[in-house]
């Protein structure tokens, strides 16, 4: 089947690959906005999930043909299985996402309710890491997709389509915790896990590739921007004893610092705008509220019917104030914005300020850095890309944070503080400021 994409061209899928698009649960993407509350700031960032992830697996099939265009594989048929293994992980990558994205994971049940089957057998095998954490936390987005992967009809379509890939396998590409019960990833002694992982999640991952560019051109910015067919030509891999890692040719290291840059950029302009925030903020306190009646089931088939159209219905139904803000878009108003590089206490003491009057308000700090890598696990530094010099054979590849100056020059955080205050009590609040010289 052929897809027009508006930011790819024309994008091809197979017809296996079209029975896990049709899945009702694969579909119930289409009614999951990519940006949640954005296109409230930028009209046009009304695309959705479905047509991301369509994106990112056709962007995960150009790197691996790039990485593997000579690849000595032991037999023909390893390559395309694990094109096909990586392009289902691409492809499913987002589908446990709830509505509005990450805001409702405030409502979502213990885990154990969505009963997860490969979690319970990696459980009692010893294989999950915190097996405590496991039992007693929250369900989250990344949970979902492994649910939908593993146990639900997605992935019965996945074993009647697919003969020699199964749902585990792709599981183990989305989630890297997950132990894989076979050698399914290696040839001839080597582990393809690693590589594959990483270009489904990593610091220069396809998913990334695509909602750069896919959120640059709908919210109408030049934020985003990137050089995607010189870091595809440029990515390749690189041998560490059995296992295969990602790499990037040296000479296309200024492209990686640039796309690093153009993704912070994105998170300060775009998705950390203003509008998004407030809210943001408005429903997660309504999702926190006592009077609160929207919770995610843990039942798959339950939590497909269950996505962004519902939940604006559900808050244009019921009294609770933040709702009514929100269904009825009267948002807070931003009154005070400072973009800083250290916490101030400046926002604490206007808002105590504000508040001795009677004049509610609310605070929100957004908090970036360039990278992950700042705060990573120990597990997520082992999993490095490296740099490889390909005029340079003698040089020996060396991680990627070790080889640009752009993490260290980047390495604080820039935090965004604001005050929003009710746009009745605004021009009151203006006045106070103003008075007190605040």
């Amino acid at each position: 089947m052929e897809i027009r994409d508006p930011v790819h061209g024309s994008i091809y899928y197979s017809d296996p690959e079209v029975a896990v698009l049709d899945t009702a649960e694969y579909q119930r993407l289409r009614a999951i906005k990519q940006l949640g509350f954005s296109e409230f700031s930028f009209p046009g960032a009304t695309h959705n999930r479905y047509l991301h992830s369509i994106g990112v697996a056709h962007l995960a099939g150009l790197v691996f043909d790039s990485i593997f265009r000579v690849y000595p594989f032991s037999k023909p048929s390893v390559k395309p299985r694990f094109r096909q293994v990586l392009r289902l992980a691409a492809l499913l990558h987002d589908v446990g996402h709830g509505p509005l994205s990450h805001t409702t994971e405030q409502v979502m049940p213990p885990l154990a309710d969505l009963k997860i089957k490969i979690y319970d057998e990696q459980e009692k095998a010893g294989a999950l890491a915190d097996t405590v954490m496991y039992k007693n936390r929250r369900a989250n987005h990344e949970d979902y997709t492994i649910k939908y992967v593993t146990d639900s009809p997605i992935a019965e379509t996945i074993s009647r389509s697919f003969q020699d890939i199964k749902p585990l396998h792709i599981a183990c590409l989305i989630d890297k915790s997950l132990q894989c019960p076979d050698d399914f990833f290696i040839d001839q002694g080597v582990d393809f896990r690693p590589i594959l992982s990483q270009l489904v999640s990593s610091e220069i991952d396809a998913d990334r590739m695509d909602y750069l560019e896919r959120d640059s051109y709908f919210c109408g910015t030049n934020y985003g921007k990137i050089d995607t067919n010189w870091l595809i030509q440029n990515m390749t891999f690189y041998r560490v004893d059995d296992k295969l890692y990602l790499a990037l040719n040296r000479r296309a290291l200024y492209s990686f610092d640039d796309f690093l840059i153009s993704r912070h950029h994105m998170h300060l302009m775009v998705y950390c705008h203003h509008k998004s925030i407030i809210y943001e903020e408005m429903l997660n306190r309504y999702l926190t509220s006592p009077d609160c009646t929207f919770v995610l089931p843990g039942d798959i088939s339950e939590y497909t019917r269950y996505n962004d159209y519902r939940l604006h219905e559900h808050l244009a139904s019921v009294e609770n104030p933040w709702a009514k803000r929100i269904a009825q878009r009267r948002p807070f108003k931003v009154l005070l914005e400072q973009h800083n590089t250290t916490e101030s206490e400046r926002p604490d003491q206007i808002r105590a300020a504000l508040e001795k009057e009677g004049i509610e308000t609310i605070r929100a700090s957004s908090k970036m850095r360039l990278s992950k890598y700042h705060s990573a696990s120990p597990e997520e530094r082992a999993a490095q890309i490296f740099v490889v010099d390909q005029y340079d054979r003698w040089n020996k590849p060396a991680p990627i944070s070790e080889s640009t100056e752009i993490f260290k020059r980047y390495e604080g955080a820039r935090i965004i503080d604001r005050l929003y205050v009710a746009p009745e009590n605004y021009h009151q609040a203006e006045l106070l400021l103003k008075d007190r010289k605040l």
